[in-house]
C-alpha cells in the first residue's frame, strides 16, 4: 500500500522558517516526480513546487519563488520543502502529492492536482504573530 506522510507543520511567526518532510513508503518514487500542494480554508489547492526528477529540474509557484526549497533523497525516498521568510498568507494545509506520469517542466499540467495519483494527508502550517 503507497503511503505518503507529511510532518515538520506547526505554529511560526512571520518570517520565520519551517521544514516540511514526506516520507514515502510501499514503493519507490525515485523515478517520479515529487510536489508540494497547499490549501488555505476556502480556497482550492494551489501547487508550490515540483521535483521532475532526480537532478531533472525544479519548478515553483510565483508565489514561493526564492522563498521556499523542494529537496529530496531518493536514498530515503523522501521529499522536503523548506520554508524561508514566512507570510501569514502562508497559512495552509501542505501536502505531497506524486503523478505518475512525466511532463515537460514549463508545462501546465503541473499545477493542476487532478494530474496527481498520490497524496499525503497534510500538515498544516501556520504563519501567526
Amino acid at each position: 500500500q503507497v503511503q505518503l506522510v507529511e510532518s515538520g507543520g506547526g505554529l511560526v511567526q512571520p518570517g520565520g522558517s519551517l521544514r516540511l518532510s514526506c516520507a514515502a513508503s510501499g514503493r519507490s518514487f525515485g523515478g517520479n516526480p515529487m510536489a508540494w500542494f497547499r490549501q488555505a480554508p476556502g480556497k482550492e489547492r494551489e501547487f508550490l513546487a515540483v521535483s521532475t526528477l532526480n537532478g531533472g529540474g525544479t519548478l515553483y509557484a510565483d508565489s514561493v519563488k526564492g522563498r521556499f526549497t523542494i529537496l529530496r533523497d531518493n536514498a530515503k525516498n523522501a521529499l522536503y520543502l523548506q520554508m524561508n521568510s514566512l507570510k501569514p498568507e502562508d497559512t495552509a494545509v501542505y501536502y505531497c502529492a506524486v503523478p505518475m506520469k512525466h511532463f515537460l517542466l514549463d508545462d501546465p499540467r503541473w499545477y493542476a492536482p487532478n494530474e496527481y495519483d498520490y497524496w499525503g494527508q497534510g500538515t498544516q502550517v501556520t504563519v501567526s504573530s
